[in-house]
């Protein structure tokens, strides 16, 4: 089954459309590799993807555990490397406050958000930093 459709727009920009919500998202090559910086680019994506699964993840863990899960938000930083051009490493900054957890239930749901299919999938390629806050 097909999971998307990507057009190419001139200007180095992309249209992709997710076949099953019929939704979209534009990509733009970002001002240091000749573009205009104007929307995500593809390793923008790539990064972005990376708190979004951990942040599933989560609440996937949560639901099936019954820990309280209800206030998270991410930030995230995507430093690239050339000689290849490459995403050399994610930052992602993560505050939890507000769910109340213990320390052992911080520890598991995080260690859960952290074997995400994304992670799993860039594995050692991409040098990941995680700054967790929960108190």
């Amino acid at each position: 089954m097909i999971t998307a459709e990507v057009e190419y727009l001139g200007g180095l920009r992309t249209k992709c459309t997710h076949i099953n919500s019929n939704t979209s998202i534009i990509t733009d090559a970002p001002i240091d590799n000749n573009g205009l910086g104007q929307a995500f680019s593809p390793t923008d994506l790539v990064a972005t993807a990376y708190a979004s699964c951990m942040l599933t993840i989560i609440g996937i863990y949560c639901k099936e555990h019954g820990v309280f899960f209800e206030h998270a938000k991410a930030s995230v930083e995507k430093i690239m490397e050339a000689n290849p051009r490459r995403i050399g490493k994610i930052v992602i900054h993560i505050d939890f406050k507000g769910n109340n957890w213990t320390d052992l239930e911080a520890e598991k749901v995080i260690r859960a958000g952290k074997a995400c299919p994304v992670a799993k999938t860039l594995g050692d390629n991409v040098a990941v930093e995680f700054s967790i806050v929960y108190k």
